[in-house]
């Protein structure tokens, strides 16, 4: 039982970093929409604009 314990807070660790890496890049696209550019920084998570951007991608 004590051989499992290492890994698991090494996973935790892992989980931290992700979703602290996730909250920093909605973050980032808030300050990069509303501060940079345009538009209000909540309107970086509407369909309409990530059906546009998308639009460039297919």
């Amino acid at each position: 039982m004590r051989t499992t314990q290492p890994v698991l807070l090494a996973l935790f660790k892992v989980l931290i970093v992700i979703i602290i890496a996730f909250l920093l890049f909605f973050i980032g696209l808030m300050i990069g929409y509303g501060v940079f550019g345009d538009g209000s920084p909540f309107g970086v998570f509407s369909d309409k604009l990530w059906q546009h951007i998308f639009t460039f991608f297919i």
